[in-house]
């Protein structure tokens, strides 16, 4: 936490919708609530933001996510062939799997690029909107064509699919994931909505699942019938979804760039969370990102084979019950789960939830190897399939360790990383969930290659036949080892000390207040002129200061020893004696229970508030 410039108010500047100076110093229509920050720019907030602004922001992330996730999770059974025998790529099992991987992995790896965009150079609006219209956009329509038999060429066009699907869409898609969250979080005011910022975050995540629950289970319903219809609806509502996020243009928030990466070092460094620090906290959440990565690869291959459900349902809209479990878990764990733990003053370190998450991960694979038994068994008896329904609890399973390893990354890379460096904190997390993860699969794919090959030695595994004559069960064994790895680590106490704290350094930063010399004539930056000699003064980083002297001649004097009283209270913020966020008066009310001052000097403090 850096204490602002006493001169901060003489210089600070406003800015404008567009990112540029505002001379005039004037707060829009609709956003009366000021913030300074510590390089005495001006922003002006809404007193409701979720209504005024973030919705539209998460409305164009919802469209987002359907269209990757609808577009995703079809890729692998495109490839291959199975929606059209005569037009595809006519890939392998092995080399659908590994292509996917790979587009995904680029994906989560090319957030870097965004954080780049959006801290040193365009800012988060501008870089959504490159990610969109210059990447994500024209992607998505190269792959659509692709699917039209004839229409890049009289063959498939192979290279055409591979640029969009490994460069282009995935670029896009990296660019805007960086930024999207983080701009949201952005729109509430750090100090008097920062309780918000955390409801944003549930809400986020809850959006995201919500848009991928509908694009998994939509798209490849229709995917059946017409791969070209399928891959059209994505593009129509990616368009809808731009221009309303456009259209809320001048109720944003618009911080602009620093013009650096990797920010200044803070004044304060020794409690800094860095992001090398933050790194090695986010990579333990890999051996479940790596079950996770299972569900648009090794999971349809399973169940490519097996029965329709009710004539429809097939491997890739199975994959709408891992986003309905995130909603459904996420209430109960959320809404129920938590505040009990509160309740009673626990809570679960965040090391445990990831040793949860990935414990929901292998237990997931594990019911996959138990599917790998039944199939085999079935098949052996009758010569049937048996239902895909039968993978259902793997996507549950996932999808509840998703609320407790992933949405716990994501607060971790907000909350604790600097100021400066929210979207390449934000890009160094994703990269965790979705790039090392992809990439490790990817070599697993290679080394278990000879276990995805049928009795001919081929890897083509397009039915039930060729399935059981593979041993693609040892390759789930393997995987539950790694996820066995995964949770021994995280609970080892050395593990959990660590991240412990590098969590209290940044919640210390975070909430301790700095209490500082009044500086004479002092005006809020949070304030109307008109209400700067009764109230206090509030300054980001949630520090605060009594306004300047007008109401009690004595009220310097009174303002040292308030300060000297809140000061020696301070350590029992840490204990648990009392909460950072608690009001102002009840934390002195503490104090004076416990001080020897006189009831006269109580009073003055009372009025001094």
């Amino acid at each position: 936490m850096t204490e602002l410039d006493p001169e901060i108010n003489n210089r600070a500047m406003s800015y404008s919708d567009d990112g540029s100076e505002d001379p005039n110093n004037a707060a829009p229509p609709g956003r009366p609530l000021r913030h300074v920050d510590s390089l005495g720019r001006v922003f002006y907030h809404s007193n409701n933001p979720m209504i005024y602004s973030v919705i539209l922001i998460l409305l164009v992330e919802w469209f987002e996510r359907f269209s990757y996730y609808g577009v995703a999770y079809t890729q692998t059974l495109y490839l291959t062939g199975a929606y059209d025998k005569d037009w595809n790529a006519g890939l392998s099992a092995v080399e659908a799997s590994s292509l996917v991987s790979l587009s995904t992995a680029m994906a989560y790896t090319t957030t870097f690029i965004g954080a780049l965009l959006a801290d040193s150079l365009l800012g988060d609006y501008k870089t959504i909107l490159v990610g969109c219209i210059v990447f994500y956009l024209p992607s998505l329509a190269l792959i659509t064509l692709t699917t039209v038999p004839s229409w890049l060429g009289d063959s498939f066009p192979t290279n055409y699919l591979a640029f969009a699907v490994l460069l282009w869409w995935p670029a896009g898609t990296g660019i805007v994931k960086s930024c999207i969250n983080v701009f949201g979080a952005k729109q509430f005011h750090p100090l008097l909505q920062s309780q918000l910022i955390e409801q944003y975050y549930v809400q986020y995540y809850m959006c995201i699942n919500v848009g991928s629950l509908l694009g998994i289970l939509i798209i490849p319903i229709i995917a059946q019938h017409s791969i070209t219809q399928a891959y059209l609806v994505p593009c129509s509502l990616l368009c809808l979804g731009i221009m309303i996020f456009v259209s809320g243009s001048s109720r944003y928030v618009k911080v602009p760039p620093k013009g650096e990466l990797c920010g200044k070092k803070s004044s304060r460094g020794n409690g800094d969370v860095g992001l090398l620090k933050l790194f090695r906290i986010t990579v333990l959440i890999v051996p479940f990102c790596m079950a996770y990565s299972q569900m648009p690869t090794t999971f349809i291959i399973q169940g490519s084979v097996l029965r329709r459900a009710f004539g429809v349902i097939d491997a890739a809209s199975l994959n709408s019950s891992d986003a309905a479990s995130v909603l459904v878990f996420g209430y109960i764990t959320g809404s129920i789960i938590y505040p009990a733990l509160a309740e009673r003053n626990l809570k679960i370190p965040t090391t445990y939830k990831f040793a949860i998450g990935s414990a929901l991960g292998a237990l997931a694979i594990l019911w996959a190897l138990f599917v790998e038994y039944r199939m085999h068994t079935v098949y052996a008896a009758t010569g049937e399939a048996i239902s895909v329904l039968w993978q259902t609890p793997c996507y549950i399973l996932i999808g509840w360790g998703e609320i407790f390893a992933v949405s716990s990354a994501y607060e971790v890379a907000f909350t604790a990383s600097p100021p400066s460096q929210k979207v390449l904190a934000s890009a160094l997390n994703i990269f965790c969930i979705g790039g090392i993860p992809n990439v490790l699969c990817i070599g697993l794919y290679r080394v278990c290659g000879q276990w995805f090959m049928n009795s001919s030695g081929k890897a083509h595994l397009n039915t039930i036949e060729d399935y059981v004559e593979a041993h693609v069960y040892k390759y789930f064994v393997v995987l539950f080892v790694i996820l066995l790895f995964g949770i021994v680590v995280n609970i080892l106490p050395g593990v959990r000390g660590y991240v412990e704290s590098m969590e209290d350094q940044a919640a210390e930063l975070l909430k301790t207040p700095m209490i500082t010399k009044r500086t004479a004539g002092e005006q809020s930056p949070l304030l109307p002129k008109h209400l700067q000699q009764q109230s206090p003064l509030l300054y980001r980083t949630s520090s605060m200061r009594v306004g300047p002297p007008s109401l009690h001649p004595h009220r310097h004097q009174m303002q040292e020893k308030f300060e000297k009283r809140l000061k020696k209270y301070l350590p029992l913020m840490k204990n648990g004696v009392f909460r950072a966020n608690q009001p102002v008066q009840q934390a002195l009310s503490m104090a004076r229970a416990q001080d020897d001052g006189s009831p006269q000097q109580d009073l003055k403090h009372k009025e001094t508030l």
